[in-house]
């Protein structure tokens, strides 16, 4: 058996054909007649690397700790995997495995290749870089304003792309064919696939562009910052513009690999997953990007497809049952008929892609240390902590690193012992205070009020409403899952969880 999982950043499923996009997606068209599109996938722990954790240990991590490395307890699906003599590859651009707070993904494969160049990588250097150039050919507001320096790198490295093919996207999948080429006869190997694309900065080649679907004349704008829309109609539909056009572009280069499977018959005996972490705001509900805003769908309701040799007959079939990140890891293991560790809390979606009856679900999703958001299929509710910036929390962690740094002095000072958790495989861990100002994204939130929505009459969350029966439900819901994920006793009381159970109330 041999798998491929092709793992796109910021995919926002509403662009695409088989969610309603009308952008022009026909290779995505193509892959959802293959196999199974799933309808109600959601995220888990926010955002990239968060949720990358989730894809390998098959477990939420948001309640334990923010933006961080692999821990030494973790158990990825790659080492259940090599127990079974399967060979997993990574090949990715995706360059936050570099710094401080991705350490210990990439070296989970038996074999990797990491293609640099993507977004803030520090990987050219200009010493005098052409800044007068870049201020007349870039909008100063997504690249060289105050604040925005380390954009710069960014530019340094877009000065060594000669052409289309020097892009990252390009040579990812140049890698991956390259990988296939060697490997295409043998058996037992996955192949990851990762693009950082359509992540910002939304760089694309023209040809991606269509008539119409802007008009600006000014400086590159496709950067927008993480924040409310105050941009004119104009500029919005310039960054739009971007933006689908580099959705066409992950299309065409999607589309390569599923011709690559076509003419070499691998669909006989090849797995593909094709999924994201986690969606993006382009404007909608005013709101730019992710973090700072409530989880709105295009956050957080992401696409899903699943191919299975097994079940080609299920070509086409669309799947209604609420699955979430957590669920890939199961899946990878289960194609290759693995175990799944004991401490995983997703649920293979093979016996799903075969056609099996949806069980009912709850799953939680969020940032550590923001709100959580509760869906039960039909039902979405976003639970905000009396006090968003109130204190209360620890990071539990062996790898007292964030994003781009370690855990400053003032946070380690903090360290003390804490007994194992239910996962960590007797290990115990340092439990450290959660300061407020700690360097974990997104850093504040945003529009802090209690919301619930039904998304079968109000898929659009323009209409939130209240409910007792419905909430009650829900927040057990919350209840059972951070049981089963063994969530720290703190994190109940600075949701205001307990308070509200003693209460019997909804939270305003």
């Amino acid at each position: 058996m041999r798998a491929i999982f092709v793992l796109f950043d910021s995919l926002n499923r509403l662009a695409l054909g088989p969610y309603g996009g009308s952008i022009g997606t026909p290779n995505f068209d193509r892959l959802a007649q293959r196999g199974v599109t799933f309808d109600k996938h959601y995220v888990g722990s926010l955002p990239c690397i968060p949720a990358r954790r989730d894809l390998q240990t098959g477990r939420a991590s948001f309640f334990h700790r923010s933006w961080g490395p692999m821990e030494p307890f973790d158990r990825s699906f790659t080492g259940v995997l090599r127990e079974k003599g399967v060979h997993s590859r990574l090949v990715t651009d995706h360059y936050h495995y570099f710094r401080e707070g991705g350490s210990h993904y990439h070296t989970r494969y038996d074999s990797w290749d990491l293609i640099r160049g993507q977004e803030n990588d520090n990987w050219k250097a200009l010493v005098d870089p052409p800044l007068e150039r870049w201020a007349r050919d870039y909008d100063p507001r997504h690249y060289l304003a105050e604040g925005l320096k380390i954009r710069q790198r960014h530019l340094m490295n877009r000065e060594y792309e000669r052409g289309e093919e020097d892009m990252p996207m390009p040579r990812c999948f140049d890698a991956g064919f390259e990988f296939l080429e060697a490997n295409r006869a043998a058996d037992d190997w996955m192949l990851q696939l990762e693009l950082f694309d359509p992540h910002e900065p939304f760089d694309v080649p023209e040809r991606f562009r269509r008539p119409g679907d802007s008009t600006w004349q000014g400086g590159v704008l496709n950067w927008p910052p993480y924040k409310r829309v105050d941009e004119t109609e104009e500029e919005i539909a310039e960054i739009r513009a971007s933006y689908a056009a580099l959705v066409r572009m992950c299309d065409e280069y999607l589309g390569r690999l599923l011709d690559y499977m076509d003419a070499h018959d691998m669909w006989r005996d090849t797995a593909l997953v094709v999924t994201t972490d986690h969606g993006f705001l382009l404007s909608e509900h005013d709101w730019w990007g992710k973090g700072r805003m409530p989880y709105y769908e295009e956050l957080v309701h992401t696409p899903l497809f699943v191919c299975h040799p097994d079940h080609a007959g299920r070509g086409g079939h669309r799947c209604g049952a609420l699955t979430q990140t957590i669920d890939v890891m199961p899946t990878i293991i289960d194609i290759f008929g693995g175990t799944v560790p004991a401490e995983a809390r997703g649920r293979s979606l093979l016996p799903l892609v075969a056609g099996a009856k949806a069980e009912d679900r709850i799953v939680a999703f969020g940032y550590f240390a923001g709100p959580v958001g509760v869906m039960d299929g039909r039902y979405k509710m976003l639970h905000y902590p009396p006090d968003i910036a109130g204190k209360g929390l620890h990071e539990y962690t062996l790898m007292p690193q964030h994003l781009a740094a370690p855990f400053t002095v003032e946070e380690l000072q903090t360290a003390r012992l804490h007994p194992p958790f239910d996962f960590t495989r007797g290990i115990p861990l340092l439990q450290i205070d959660a300061l407020i100002g700690a360097a974990r994204p997104p850093g504040r939130f945003d529009d802090c009020a209690f919301r619930l929505f039904d998304l079968e009459t109000d898929p659009q969350e323009t209409r939130p409403f209240r409910d007792a029966e419905i909430e009650a439900r829900l927040y057990a819901g919350l209840g059972a899952y951070m049981e089963a994920h063994d969530a720290p006793t703190e994190y109940a009381t600075w949701l205001g969880l307990n308070e509200r159970a003693q209460s019997h109330e909804p939270t305003p």
